[in-house]
């Protein structure tokens, strides 16, 4: 087929089209400015179009566009006058995914290292909302099989149309509530159907919602504050591991810091133990090396270290803050400096109360401009609701080598070159702590 993807720079799309490119479709998409990801996609051969525009409608099979994109894009409109089948992405699946034994991971958080921890420990083909550093991609095509290890995305409702095999699903914390109508019991009956959906589930009996199912759904259960025991946390290599009993399975090492790794790490081993021997899966889970933007060291010296990390939701960076303090301790480092750009004026003022506490043990907390992600601006007092900490508001970063310089009103504020300085958000703010904005 040939298959056009409107929205191709987004991780989720950018995924989907590179499998069906790998698969022997050929593809091409658009977006509305060039990114890494689009001139990464160019490196393979796909066309990629900046900005949307009819001319990128010729005679394409099929088009699929990602979920912000408008009915009235001019390249829906041209496919849709030309009778071209038009897809949103959670319709697209039922056709990607519809002859694949799927392991889709679903979750508020953690899904991104799960399924890479995953795909670290299954052979198979993978499909993930980040890049995995085990094969530097969100992408791994493997022909030799029909397993699918599949990132599942509630935020559009497509976890529902993933065609799971395995359900595995790490929390089930409400969020991109918007997408629902602010409606929890549409919310959680979706998690219903997913699970429901899945010969095999691995479910964390923890999490507030899943526990309430423990008594109506088949499934391995997961409680971890009894079967993760022996948590402790060392550096190899200056490069973050965690150790963990799991049940009668004994030791498992990961890479990472942190309860939720294990968490995580231990969802994956249960799904893998469905058809793999747990030896097997001890020894393949030293393959994971950490995904990129997840507590992703992005420069070191012997006073600092500079830390990137994807944390948006108020619950993630709580989390990720525990494996920062952590990692500090080990290292000897007396200051900690998290940088935050908040993501979309919905989440930060539906968390807000969240986000006010998650910083704690922030020897001082940056906060640069909301990133909106096409969200209409809201006003949010940063200065009161975070006054508790040792506050600078910020316009912008600039890394250089391995110092970040704070800027405001284009005056540089200060200079960060020393302790462990971390970036929180999904916005750009990841090319601001490497460097390449």
């Amino acid at each position: 087929m040939r298959i056009h993807f409107i929205g191709i720079g987004g991780i989720g799309i950018s995924g989907l089209a590179q499998y069906m490119r790998f698969n022997g479709h050929e593809v091409s998409g658009s977006d509305i400015k060039d990114t890494l990801i689009t001139q990464k996609l160019r490196s393979l051969g796909i066309e990629v179009t900046v900005p949307h525009t009819a001319e990128a409608i010729t005679d394409q099979d099929l088009v699929v566009h990602s979920a912000i994109i408008s009915p009235n894009n001019p390249e829906v409109i041209a496919a849709k006058a030309k009778g071209i089948e038009v897809l949103a992405r959670r319709e697209a699946l039922l056709k990607i995914l519809d002859d694949k034994k799927v392991y889709s991971v679903a979750g508020a958080h953690g899904k991104s290292t799960t399924t890479a921890i995953l795909s670290a420990i299954m052979d198979g083909s993978a499909i993930i909302g980040a890049e995995s550093k085990a094969f530097a991609s969100n992408v791994r095509y493997d022909a030799s099989t029909d397993v699918m290890l599949f990132e599942a995305d509630e935020s559009d409702g497509s976890f529902i149309n993933s065609n799971p095999h395995c359900a595995i699903v790490i929390n089930a914390e409400p969020e991109h509530m918007e997408y629902y109508d602010y409606n929890y019991e549409l919310f959680y009956d979706s998690y219903k159907t997913f699970i429901n959906a899945a010969p095999c589930r691995v479910l964390n009996a923890e999490d507030p919602f899943l526990a309430t199912l423990v008594e109506s759904v088949e499934a391995h259960w997961l409680y971890p504050s009894r079967d993760i025991s022996n948590i402790s946390y060392t550096l190899i290599n200056n490069e973050p591991h965690t150790t963990f009993t799991l049940k009668e399975f004994g030791e498992f090492a990961v890479w990472g810091f942190g309860k939720h790794i294990a968490l995580d790490a231990a969802l994956a081993i249960l799904a893998a133990h469905e058809s793999m021997d747990m030896e097997t899966i001890r020894t393949k889970l030293l393959n994971f090396k950490g995904i990129k933007k997840r507590f992703d060291i992005v420069g070191f010296e012997d006073d600092r270290v500079i830390i990137d990390d994807y944390g948006h939701h108020p619950t993630e960076i709580k989390a990720t803050f525990e494996s920062v303090k952590e990692y500090a301790s080990l290292k000897g480092f007396d200051k900690i400096t998290a940088i935050w750009q908040p993501h979309k004026y919905s989440r930060t003022i539906d968390n807000l109360d969240a986000f006010i506490n998650c910083f704690d043990g922030a020897d001082e907390l940056i906060i640069l401009p909301v990133w909106a992600a096409s969200e209409v601006k809201r006003e949010i007092d940063f200065e009161e609701n975070f006054k508790q900490y040792n506050l600078t508001m910020a316009d912008k970063i600039k890394r250089a080598n391995n110092t970040i310089t704070v800027i405001k009103d284009d005056k540089d504020l200060e200079v960060l070159n020393k302790g462990l300085i971390i970036g929180f958000g999904a916005g750009d703010i990841t090319y601001q702590m490497r460097g390449i904005a």
